[in-house]
């Protein structure tokens, strides 16, 4: 591995692990075709796409999945951790929903150094319904 390579898994590897990685949009539109050069943007870029169901505020649902430098998905997403509701229709609603935003964001336009940065690792983004969305 190059040392700058190195540098960067290295960089990615705290990103994920330092801080809290709830995605949270930042002002930016779904299917924007800015590119995306951070974790943080491109949590951001998939949430944009997100629209939580009314009545699902405080459920929870964290993916675990892989991108190619292209930005098109590795294989199949799936559920790491959830904290859903007692309503089986609301909860498929709620992880349906999450599913799509990830589906709608996708291709992400990343940019050439987080293309190489991040093809093939996990990523492991937190999708939570904020508290405002129940209904």
């Amino acid at each position: 591995m190059k040392p700058r390579s190195a540098i960067v898994a290295l960089a990615l590897a705290l990103a994920l692990v330092a801080g809290p990685n709830e995605a949270k949009s930042q002002e930016r539109a779904c299917r924007s075709p800015d590119p995306v050069d951070t974790i943080n943007e491109m949590f951001s870029a998939i949430v944009a796409c997100w629209e939580p169901p009314p009545g699902t505020a405080g459920m929870t649902l964290t993916l675990q999945f892989s991108i190619r430098r292209n930005g098109t998905l590795i294989g199949k997403p799936r559920a790491t951790y959830s904290r859903l509701g007692d309503d089986a229709t609301l909860n498929r609603a709620f992880v349906a929903s999450v599913l799509e935003a990830l589906d709608k964001a996708l291709p992400l336009p990343v940019s050439d150094s987080m293309g190489e940065a991040i093809a093939g690792r996990m990523l492991f983004p937190r999708f939570t319904a904020a508290s405002g969305s129940a209904s």
